[in-house]
């Protein structure tokens, strides 16, 4: 259980450091001409475990061990279509990718602190101090 947790925190970091590189990138060419923002998806691994539901051990389980690979969600960088320029250069939104970049810092703070403290109670129980 507790590799699965922390598998899944792993991932929710890495898909958290993506998305601030690219919100980062959109910042920095908010003055560049023509630069079209970017945005990370993984739509279709959501859409397709929609579909396929959760995997359930139990009776008295709610979710499922689900716990994939970053790679397997089909995680990628694209453009955002959207083709307004409201800035006169460019399709970036300086509020957008502020919020973006709050919202993501959140979820970065949330795992990491989840991740610390999974470790920290594997660390007692090895120590015999928490059963």
């Amino acid at each position: 259980m507790a590799g699965n947790t922390i598998k899944t925190l792993e991932n929710v970091l890495a898909l958290a450091s993506m998305r601030q590189k690219v919100v980062s990138k959109n910042i920095a060419n908010i003055n560049t001409e023509y630069y079209r923002r970017q945005e990370v998806t993984f739509d279709e691994f959501l859409s397709e475990g929609m579909k396929s539901g959760l995997k359930i051990t139990q009776d008295r389980h709610i979710g499922g061990n689900i716990s994939p690979e970053l790679n397997d969600m089909n995680v990628k960088v694209a453009d955002d279509p959207n083709t307004d320029f409201n800035s006169g250069i460019n399709n970036v939104n300086i509020d957008q990718e502020m919020s973006e970049l709050a919202e993501n810092q959140i979820l970065f703070k949330f795992a990491s602190r989840k991740i610390a403290s999974s470790f920290k109670t594997l660390q007692g129980v090895i120590k015999g101090n928490i059963s």
